[in-house]
């Protein structure tokens, strides 16, 4: 009965089953009518009800017609352009889908921390990995509380961990065919996850590297397949923009609120064309791809004339990403609620457990210690440069949930004295032939 009850618990199937129920309750007991189109996504819920309107993927600032926009990419938007169609535009009803699908999303998430941690560390840190994400504060608070692409990229991030070290090695066509197209629909979910590509899957060639010829036409395969996933969204903003625009058009405008002389610290989000009537008349008086350009051309401008305070705001996002603030921690402690103060501890012990598992990845030379200390060192760089939040950093997430494990994990092999290979030889990544 013991042994039984052991393998339900421990099935994948169940873990994301109690983490789902887990989420829907934390949902339930908060959830309320809420006003306004902030609750459905901002910009993303405008780009939806403009869509399930019949005015096309246009329209990124809430109840103002803009015209086409390039502004998010699109897969997430049109999926809430379903549920508004069916659901009803600006709804309870509709809320309430949205924020069911993004907690089935953080649950499903579960699968490929299990798949890439067993197949990195072995089954039981997979399996711890997967617990820790069932239950990670963030893993359960971003989905419910925010309605953007975050859990289903943080989805997307995860299976290609997985999927990379699976494959890593692999000779199979279909393989990397396949490998290429989730490459490509999660481009299209939020092209963020493009910054650790190279890294991934030139870690996932190097074992064909004696075999070139080989080696060279699965990497063209996999990318003529890629190509072709983002193809028609980039010819789309051609035709209308006449600019080659691969997945977002918004990246001036993030870079100037984050970069000019009204930045109070890491970000003037008061500036923003949602939050600021001068601003959105301005950007539509401009219209989008305009103004993008004189955003970015205004960014650059003022990173070249004040370097001291674009690194400054380099290094405030930089600890932002890590600890959830950006002041020095022993200034704002003492004005801390307790429920900040705990939020504050939990980031920096979260953080720090996850650079010790990398770290001790490394030293026990695992080979799998590069695809995870690339995704931990250059996923957030470009939210460096532009502005942090929690829910930005949240497709790696699921990564520091697998290395937290692994910080705990490692050590105590260590102690036991069972060899690092015991641990992990069984399911350790082979080459596929």
């Amino acid at each position: 009965m013991l042994k039984q009850f052991g393998r339900v618990v421990f099935a994948t199937g169940f873990i994301v089953l109690f983490a789902f129920a887990l989420r829907m309750f934390y949902l339930c007991r908060g959830l309320s009518p809420f006003p306004g189109s902030s609750a459905y996504g901002g910009e993303t819920g405008a780009i939806a009800a403009a869509i399930a309107s019949g005015r096309g993927f246009s329209s990124p600032l809430p109840r103002i017609t803009t015209g086409p926009t390039a502004w998010l990419a699109p897969i997430y938007p049109y999926l809430l352009a379903g549920i508004f169609k069916l659901a009803g535009i600006y709804t309870f009803k509709s809320m309430f889908v949205i924020r069911v699908l993004d907690i089935a999303f953080s649950a499903l998430t579960c699968w490929p921390i299990r798949s890439a941690g067993t197949i990195a560390f072995g089954k039981r840190v997979g399996t711890a990995s997967a617990w820790l994400w069932a239950v990670l504060p963030d893993a359960i608070f971003y989905p419910v509380i925010w309605v953007w692409d975050t859990a289903l990229a943080g989805l997307c991030l995860a299976a290609l961990f997985a999927a990379t070290l699976k494959i890593r090695g692999s000779n199979r066509m279909s393989s990397w065919i396949g490998y290429g197209a989730l490459w490509a629909f999660s481009a299209m979910v939020n092209p963020s996850v493009l910054s650790v590509l190279p890294f991934l899957a030139l870690w996932a060639l190097w074992p064909l590297r004696d075999r070139l010829a080989q080696a060279i036409r699965l990497a063209l395969v996999a990318s003529v397949i890629f190509l072709a996933g983002i193809a028609p969204w980039s010819i789309r903003n051609y035709v209308v923009f006449h600019k080659f625009i691969p997945f977002r058009s918004n990246f001036g405008l993030e870079l100037w609120l984050s970069n000019s002389p009204g930045v109070p610290d890491t970000w003037a989000g008061f500036l923003h064309p949602t939050e600021d009537p001068q601003e959105a008349a301005k950007f539509v008086r401009m219209t989008e791809i305009p103004y993008m350009e004189e955003k970015q051309s205004e960014a650059f401008a003022f990173m070249r004339t004040h370097p001291r305070d674009t690194m400054r705001f380099f290094f405030r996002r930089f600890a932002d990403n890590w600890l959830g603030i950006w002041d020095a921690p022993a200034d704002m402690w003492r004005y801390m609620p307790p429920f900040m103060k705990l939020t504050l501890v939990w980031n920096c012990v979260f953080s720090l457990l996850s650079f010790a598992g990398a770290l001790f990845a490394y030293r026990a030379r695992s080979e799998v210690a590069l695809p995870f200390g690339s995704v931990m060192l250059m996923f957030p760089v470009v939210f460096y440069v532009t502005h942090t939040s929690g829910r930005y950093r949240y497709p790696m997430d699921p990564i520091m949930a697998i290395l937290t494990v692994f910080a705990f994990a490692y050590p105590l092999s260590q102690l036991g004295k069972r060899s690092f290979g015991k641990l992990w030889a069984a399911e350790s990544i082979t080459s596929v032939s």
